[in-house]
């Protein structure tokens, strides 16, 4: 465990960061000017701490003045607030180096500026790193940037720099030092936050614009995420020094796990293309598969998802909706006609039931008088009625199929009831021929009268 980074021990590497801080804490102990700076740091503290005490009451009146402002501008004035002393100091310290720097000689100002340096990185940090929504990553941007810009401000940024350049770990022919990792790292951030960045504006772009259809939109925001990705990926490998040839016998294993072990997944994905290509289906269109009937919430790689008027949503992998029968009750347009069934007594005008079915159907919201009117035909002769179907038109079938077929059911029976229209149910009558004789016997255990 001694030698683990190699050439440098982990003793060594913590004596030399130790060596170099005491040697900047004794050239600040030094007598002379360097106390005075202390001395005028110190003050120039309590003077912010005075001025932001002072200031902050007026600016949080101020804001809650400010009620037509964006939240992007409240938020920001919040941030301000939480660092008026800060901010202060900043502007104090900065204002007296300028002085001291032409008044006296540069040396005699050195720690102020530091300081003042300090600050107002700690400062533009705080502000900046809250556009970073996710909080773990905020957190590490934030003390990154604050021990770097710290570092820089001291004079060590290339000292630590040196350092950690030494201390290496060597695996194979590739070695890597803690100063190549930590590049790395910060190389692969922000190739992440700008991919992220780029992917989504790419997204909205492409789903704002009328010439092109949903799935195609969909298409392009997957390869503008695989090939922004991609890039990605291959940076961060070059920039640790990986040698990329290597990677021809893992991408051969790859392709025979493939062949092999990831039949359904690569199904799946092709499958997916397919449908964004053929245009079969797309977001927002209303499918029924199997028992399952709903909107189609979101195109996925693997999955397409269907969300269902209970709430329910359904993850169908793509190669079911390639292979399997289909329902798209929007494909070419939203126009769906539904049928509804009924009867009516043999005493009932069968011309006036059918005006006034089409006259109900005509009172519910949701039923079209184009591109057809309701219409109402007579479909047969049956034991007890008279059996028709009506048949309207609706352009929202996201909107349910049973509820509209719910409201019109339920005008028929508002409008039969007021026209005196019977709905008949089947009925039975038992004839007692002329000469028959009905007997009757008692049940065991009774006395018959």
């Amino acid at each position: 465990m001694d030698e683990f980074f190699g050439q440098t021990t982990i003793s060594t590497l913590l004596g030399d960061v130790w060596s170099l801080l005491v040697t900047q804490f004794e050239l600040i102990l030094l007598p002379g000017w360097r106390q005075y700076q202390l001395a005028i740091i110190l003050g120039l503290i309590a003077v912010a701490w005075l001025l932001q005490r002072i200031a902050r009451p007026r600016l949080e009146a101020w804001a809650r003045s400010r009620e037509g402002w964006p939240k992007w501008r409240l938020r920001l004035l919040v941030q301000i607030r939480q660092r008026l002393g800060l901010i202060f100091y900043a502007l104090l310290a900065w204002a007296v180096y300028g002085v001291m720097q032409y008044v006296t000689w540069p040396s005699r100002s050195y720690l102020v500026g530091v300081a003042a340096s300090i600050v107002t990185v700690w400062v533009l940090v705080g502000l900046l790193t809250r556009f970073v929504r996710n909080t773990t990553l905020r957190r590490i941007i934030a003390w990154g940037l604050w021990i770097y810009g710290t570092l820089f401000a001291l004079g060590l940024a290339d000292d630590f720099a040196r350092i950690l350049d030494d201390a290496s770990l060597t695996v194979g022919k590739v070695s890597l030092s803690l100063l190549t990792l930590l590049q790395a790292a910060v190389l692969i951030t922000v190739l992440l936050a700008l991919a992220r960045l780029i992917t989504n504006r790419a997204g909205r772009a492409f789903t704002r614009n009328e010439d092109i259809s949903p799935s195609m939109a969909v298409l392009a925001t997957k390869a503008v995420q695989v090939l922004v990705y991609g890039i990605v990926a291959l940076v961060a490998i070059r920039a640790l020094g990986v040698d990329l040839t290597g990677f021809a016998v893992l991408s051969g294993a790859i392709g025979v796990g493939i062949g092999f072990g990831l039949q359904k997944v690569v199904s799946n994905l092709v499958s997916g293309i397919i449908i964004l290509l053929d245009k079969s289906i797309k977001p927002g269109d209303v499918i029924s598969l199997g028992d399952t009937f709903g909107w189609i919430g979101s195109l996925g790689a693997r999955y397409v998802s269907v969300v269902t008027r209970d709430g329910k949503e359904y993850l169908i992998p793509n190669e079911d909706l390639i292979t399997s029968q289909v329902v798209n009750w929007s494909y070419s347009d939203a126009y769906v006609r539904l049928d509804l069934f009924f009867g009516t007594s043999y005493a009932d005008d069968p011309h006036a039931v059918r005006k006034i079915a089409v006259e109900a159907a005509e009172s519910v919201g949701r039923v079209l008088s184009h591109p057809a009117r309701p219409v109402c035909h007579i479909t047969g002769f049956g034991d007890s009625s008279i059996d028709y179907v009506l048949r309207f038109w609706i352009a929202d079938p996201a909107g349910g199929l049973t509820n509209i077929k719910g409201q019109v059911y339920l005008a028929l029976w508002d409008a039969f009831k007021a026209n005196e229209i019977s709905i008949p149910f089947p009925q039975r009558e038992v004839r007692v021929l002329e000469g028959s004789t009905l007997e009757t016997r008692p049940r065991r255990g009774e006395v018959a009268d």
